[in-house]
């Protein structure tokens, strides 16, 4: 017969390993299946010069230290080459690559169908994050565009974009960040739904995280909370933007109200000609593998409460943002989340 394990932990990102983590210091028999072929899960796929928002010290998993960068903001490789050590100094028990296509529940057991085969297991973590989901939005006329369309998650560096006529759409992180590589290089405009807000120059991820972590604690205890009159969603002046900054970079031209075959036209009428689009519109969640076991809107979400699927006896998401959690995509934020959750799971496994 086929093993049963206590929980399997789909996905091999950071949010995953903070629950291997939590897991491993209890009696459960658990395992971790990794759709990725290596370590290091999304940040295998960003972009190259993609960095944290925070320091070393402000950007770790629960149990050990993310090591210091030679920069203030650890890059990607820094980042991966600490997931990639984590998981081995914990000795994880982890299956790579397992691509996680549906999951079913009969009785009090889930049966997980993967490019490997069949699993099973009593519960389910689900922290497959956002990446393999990327959203663009519909504009009329997008599809006639001759030129060429890339998400940023499909995004890699400026190479093949030299003089090119590059429009960035979006008006967060990954667009400021983007468009102030891209403009090195290419002649660049910028699309946002609205006007792009900026962070004081002194407020990085670790001040945001404070922020979140004290907004969390204030309406839990039914207080208010003032955000000090910045949005937690504004944008990060990492050192690249503000050199963006300098050389009047980060200017938008406002809504996009249509594509013709060589370019777009803007809410005022007006048209341009551009050579690629890179969308920086964010994604939806990752959770298409649950479609058979609980109810996911039109963004992929399902009701919870805390990080327990409401639909499902045995079910937990972790790492998908705030409806699983304060800061819980983040490195640091997502232990916290990570811990309740195996709490919670290994109390409902002793009542089976």
């Amino acid at each position: 017969m086929a093993e049963i394990y206590d929980v399997i932990i789909i996905g091999g990102g950071q949010s995953a390993l903070a629950c291997a983590y939590y897991a491993r210091r209890t009696s459960l028999n658990y395992l971790v299946l990794d759709g990725q072929e290596t370590c290091g899960g999304a940040w295998q796929k960003t972009w190259d010069s993609l960095s944290l928002f925070s320091p070393a010290e402000h950007a770790s998993l629960p149990g050990w230290l993310m090591p210091k960068a030679k920069d203030k903001f650890p890059d990607k490789k820094h980042v991966i080459n600490y997931l990639c050590a984590y998981e081995e100094r914990y000795d994880f028990p982890i299956k790579r690559p397992v691509n996680v296509t549906n999951v079913e529940k009969e009785l009090a057991v889930f049966r997980l169908k993967t490019s490997e085969g069949e699993f099973f297991s009593k519960a389910v973590i689900s922290a497959t994050g956002t990446w393999n989901a990327p959203y663009i939005p519909k504009i009329e006329g997008m599809e006639t565009f001759r030129g060429k369309q890339i998400h940023s998650s499909q995004y890699r560096n400026t190479d093949k974009l030299e003089h090119k006529k590059v429009l960035v759409v979006g008006e967060g992180n990954s667009g400021a960040q983007i468009l102030a590589e891209v403009s090195k290089v290419a002649h660049t405009s910028w699309a946002t739904l609205k006007e792009p807000e900026f962070l004081p120059d002194d407020v990085d991820g670790s001040v945001l995280f404070n922020v979140a972590t004290a907004k969390y604690k204030a309406e839990n205890e039914g207080r208010e909370f003032n955000l000090k009159n910045y949005n937690l969603g504004d944008i990060v002046m990492l050192p690249a933007v503000k050199q963006a900054r300098q050389r009047g970079v980060l200017v938008s031209k406002g809504k996009l109200s249509g594509f013709t075959q060589d370019g777009v036209i803007w809410e005022d009428g007006t048209q341009q000609v551009f050579d690629i689009i890179i969308w920086c519109t964010g994604f939806h969640y990752a959770t298409n593998h649950l479609k058979n076991i609980a109810h996911l809107d039109g963004k992929g979400k399902i009701k919870t409460e805390g990080t327990k699927a409401k639909q499902t006896e045995g079910l937990w998401l972790v790492g998908y943002g705030r409806w699983t959690g304060y800061a819980s995509a983040t490195l640091i934020g997502v232990g916290r989340s990570a811990r309740a959750t195996v709490k919670e799971l290994t109390d409902y496994l002793k009542g089976l």
